[in-house]
């Protein structure tokens, strides 16, 4: 696969493997399972790999560091999260975690975008990820939390990048208004956009494509099936959208656009990964993966060729805006 630059020679490939799913999200993943994904990642040239602390109170990044222990630290990206601090919780590890991981609630997650919350997060990632930088460290989802996380969280990151202990900083957030704010009022050099330009909505266009372009900034889409309504051939009269159940309108709308989509040969989700990763200053679009057929699966989608012809009756049958596509 061919690679990006990201600011200073930082190389992405055009799909990342998101890990949530490895931290056993909503369902157990075993290991033997979780690992021959990752290799089978590996083996199809990704070389980009995102996680986050909150992805199965550390069970996500403990695998992704297993794995990518054994390999050059120089040849891959690694991105993790901060902001949830992991604090040991012995009173509920007879529990199993209320945030939708299957795993063991012997940990609780802490919000703390301070200073000294950064450091420790980061700190905590390094151990658990086997390794002595992060290429690139998001704030995760800092949505309530924007005078602190945009002074004391971007102090902390910025003293961090001047140490090599991480490349680059930006934050990831299922909206796209405050990632502009991050890029353009606080310097971020990457943000994680998920769920916010995809075929269903846009509004990445409007504030966070025009800062990325205004300021150089990097975007790595995420969310391109809109949690679940885009990533079947057919859509379900039950499909989900942002985690819920998908109202009316947008199923049918969804349904129109596969629909266009099958007389071009052309799969729903083939067109909605393609459609979220040739946006402008798109560097990368992560996908989640749990198991090596998913690898291969997403590898085949994002190599499925789209013909113009399929975009330009999507804009005249008005199911996407004209300037979205030129």
């Amino acid at each position: 696969m061919t690679t990006n630059a990201l600011l200073s020679e930082l190389p992405l490939t055009p799909l990342g493997f998101g890990a949530a799913q490895l931290g056993n999200l909503y369902r157990a993943t075993s290991e033997s399972t979780a690992q021959g994904a990752l290799a089978d990642a590996w083996d199809c040239g990704i070389r980009y790999f995102d996680t986050a602390p909150h992805y199965g109170l550390g069970l996500s990044e403990r695998r992704v560091g297993s794995f990518l222990s054994t390999k050059p630290r120089n040849e891959y990206v690694l991105s993790t999260k901060v902001g949830r601090l992991l604090q040991e919780s012995p009173h509920t590890a007879h529990l199993i975690d209320n945030e939708g991981f299957d795993v063991p609630a012997a940990y609780q997650r802490v919000r703390d975008y301070s200073y000294d919350g950064i450091m420790r997060s980061v700190e905590d990632s390094l151990n658990r990820l086997r390794t002595h930088y992060i290429d690139i460290a998001y704030l995760h989802d800092p949505d309530e939390h924007w005078e602190e996380s945009s002074t004391e969280s971007v102090r902390a990151l910025t003293a961090l990048k001047d140490q090599g202990i991480i490349k680059a900083w930006g934050a990831g957030m299922n909206q796209s208004a405050m990632l502009a704010r991050f890029i353009e009022e606080c310097g971020a050099d990457v943000v994680m956009c998920a769920g916010r330009y995809t075929l269903l909505e846009q509004p990445a266009l409007e504030d966070l494509i025009p800062a990325a372009q205004r300021c150089g900034a990097g975007i790595v889409m995420a969310g391109v099936y809109n949690s679940g309504i885009l990533a079947r051939d057919k859509v379900s009269s039950t499909a989900t959208y942002n985690y819920e159940n998908a109202p009316q309108e947008l199923i049918s709308k969804a349904q129109n656009i596969a629909a266009v989509c099958e007389r071009y040969s052309v799969t729903l989700p083939q067109a909605a990964l393609a459609f979220a990763s040739h946006a402008p200053h798109v560097i990368s679009t992560v996908v989640g993966m749990r198991t090596g057929d998913h690898v291969h699966q997403t590898v085949a989608r994002m190599s499925a060729a789209i013909p113009d012809e399929m975009w330009t009756e999507l804009e005249h049958r008005g199911l996407l805006p004209r300037y979205v596509t030129g």
